[in-house]
């Protein structure tokens, strides 16, 4: 039988990592409540605290256009 894997929206994994940053439920605890791996917990934990300094980025800043300079 032929099992067909789960996607989950970005929503559901920062849900989840966020709880499992806060450090009150241990990766167990978190994945049986939301039915996942505790892999899974981790890998969503790392993925966030990797990621967390693109939140910050102001994209209001305009970037260099390279242009050649003329002599």
């Amino acid at each position: 039988m032929k099992r067909n894997r789960n996607q989950y929206n970005e929503d559901f994994k920062a849900k989840v990592a966020i709880e499992a940053i806060k450090d009150i439920k241990t990766v167990n605890e978190i994945a049986s409540h939301y039915q996942i791996h505790p892999n899974q917990v981790t890998t969503w934990k790392r993925q966030l605290l990797e990621n967390v300094s693109s939140v910050f980025v102001d994209g209001r800043k305009k970037k260099k256009e390279d242009k050649p300079t003329e002599e």
